[in-house]
């Protein structure tokens, strides 16, 4: 029987270096691998690519790793939550692209299904599309995006299994499962670690395939990035 646990999060972010490539999935603070980037931090890592669809807040998710310094670059869709990340791009002191939310998604998907680029409309005479090769399709432009490559994917599930496979809840479905599988290694912290067998396959989002390590996490937050209520 495949087993791909691994005690805790240091042993599953063995082999993490300086200057390497991270994939990290959640949308805004939903569904971030918060155990792995709180490694990372612990790690005190450097010089490192973060691919993410945000860049946390100041004090939450990445936020920590760019208080730090820890960042080089950010490949980004959405950043408009972090003063501080804000602050080091417009000082010069942090590389950030910025990418379609759409094309960020499938350059993830691209790295996870082995095709190297794709043709997209997205971003076609604008900033995005300088510098790229561009090609008509049924009398519409389209930009060539490259899939993304990278050392590490940092995923977050609701529960998996000791196979590594996989089921995700609510908003946290959004670029998880798209960066499964994508990186060079897959880690994935779960809330719910069962036994293989014990998820019924209906139900899987992803495969074990996509998996290398896989453990359970702890204490997790779950902030909620901006909390809207009714009045009473």
């Amino acid at each position: 029987m495949i087993n791909k646990t691994v005690a805790n999060v240091r042993e599953a972010c063995e082999g993490i270096k300086d200057g390497m490539t991270f994939m990290l999935g959640g949308f805004g603070l939903s569904g971030i691998p918060e155990n792995c980037i709180a490694e990372l931090v612990r790690r005190e890592v450097r010089d490192v690519t973060c691919i993410s669809n945000n860049a946390g807040v100041d004090d939450f998710g990445l936020g920590l790793l760019l208080q730090k310094k820890q960042i080089k670059k950010m490949i980004s869709s959405y950043v408009g939550e972090n003063a501080e990340f804000e602050r080091q791009m417009l000082s010069g002191e942090l590389e950030v692209e910025l990418i379609p939310q759409g094309t960020l998604a499938q350059r993830c998907q691209a790295a996870q299904s082995g095709i190297p680029a794709f043709f997209t409309p997205a971003g076609y005479g604008t900033e995005v599309g300088e510098g790229k090769e561009s090609r008509e399709f049924n009398g519409k432009m389209h930009l060539m995006e490259y899939a993304f490559k990278a050392d590490f994917g940092f995923v977050k599930a609701w529960k998996g299994d000791t196979a590594g496979n996989l089921i995700f809840k609510g908003t946290a479905r959004n670029f998880n499962p798209n960066m499964a599988g994508a990186a060079a290694i897959t880690v994935a912290e779960v809330e719910e670690l069962v036994p293989a067998g014990e998820l019924d396959p209906n139900h899987i989002h992803i495969p074990g395939i996509f998996v290398q390590r896989i453990f359970k996490g702890e204490r997790y937050e779950k902030r909620i990035e901006q909390r809207t209520v009714r009045p009473k």
